[in-house]
């Protein structure tokens, strides 16, 4: 395979390794998602700070307050008696000069684990050193999940915490909450909290603690938008932003919606039972009667509009400086 058709492997991938108690000796971690980040960082600390017996053996910095090169200097450095030390240098994509670790890579010092935190994307992973630290499975990547993925993350997390709940009920949640994996966890802490002693997250357990916290959800938004409600759309959407819901979250779940109004017409058609026909959609079972209602009042030309309205506001919000509240506001009066 050729090295430019070559991905890192998830930091998931590291972390099951140092469950088995394989720690290596440097660790890359980079991507935009900064869940994965954070628990790629913690899984490092808890695999290695066993070992360390002394403060001086433990050091987290910042790339505006060290060089790398001093960094790399004291990785070099045997630990203050601890069998191991544990150096974590964050904000490494600041560094202009990262050229200085193609002499560390090829045999990083094994009383050592120096982990560099890079927050966002690499675009070229054959340029040096990314090239050197992949060939050495030094390499890790903060992947977003997604679909199934995301669905069976929040199962497992759910089932560490001594709780269960359907695929289906963990998709809607994922579906109230966005892909943010810190706000779902967040939701989820609210929810068992609510739930007591109870074990099983439900339906109703789910939609009962977002009504307790007065909490609008994307589904409040969708009925909005199916009772052609310009003003309750309004309303939900500015108390999404102000609760910290990205704007670019809102007009993805709204085009996901709108996918799947011209979805369900086809799926009607074709007399697909509706529990298949909800996963097609990819919404709850309970909500696809929601979707077959608005299906029929918009015409393909509402959805057509729709659609269009929603790419505009996307582009607006990712090239433009423009407010999200005003670019929402434009997007509600576009799609009424």
């Amino acid at each position: 395979m050729a090295q430019s058709s070559k991905k890192a492997p998830s930091i998931l991938d590291a972390v099951k390794n140092l469950k088995k108690g394989k720690i290596l000796p440097l660790y890359y971690l980079f991507g935009e998602d900064t869940y994965s980040l954070s628990l790629g960082i913690e899984a490092i600390e808890d695999a290695v700070n066993p070992l360390i017996t002394s403060d001086f053996d433990k050091d987290i910095c910042y790339s505006e307050d060290r060089n790398l090169q001093d960094v790399i200097n004291a990785a070099r450095a045997f630990p203050f008696g601890s069998k191991k030390k544990l150096i974590i240098f964050k904000e490494v994509e600041k560094v202009k000069d990262k050229k200085l670790l193609e002499a560390y890579i090829p045999s990083p010092p094994e009383f050592t684990v120096l982990v560099l935190i890079h927050n966002g994307i690499i675009t070229n992973l054959t340029s040096s050193p990314f090239n050197l630290l992949l060939e050495n499975n030094f390499l890790f990547e903060a992947k977003e999940l997604k679909g199934e993925n995301l669905i069976e993350w929040v199962a497992e997390l759910v089932k560490t915490k001594g709780r269960q709940i359907s695929n289906e009920n963990a998709m809607l949640l994922t579906d109230i909450s966005g892909e943010n994996r810190l706000i779902i966890e967040s939701q989820l802490e609210k929810i068992m909290a609510f739930l007591g002693d109870k074990k099983e997250i439900t339906f109703n357990s789910i939609k009962d603690v977002s009504a307790s916290f007065k909490e609008y959800t994307i589904f409040d938004l969708q009925n909005a938008v199916f009772q052609k409600d310009k003003a309750a759309a309004l309303k939900i959407v500015f108390n999404l932003l102000e609760k910290g819901a990205e704007a670019t979250l809102i007009i993805s779940m709204l085009t996901k919606y709108f996918i799947g109004l011209s979805q369900v017409r086809e799926l009607n058609e074709k007399k697909i039972p509706d529990a298949e026909a909800a996963k097609i959609v990819g919404t709850h079972p309970f909500y696809l009667k929601n979707f077959q209602r608005a299906a029929v009042l918009f015409t393909n030309y509402d959805l057509i509009k729709a659609m269009e309205a929603l790419l505009k506001a996307d582009v607006s919000i990712k090239t433009t400086s423009t407010d999200p509240k005003t670019v929402i506001s434009i997007l509600m009066g576009e799609i009424f």
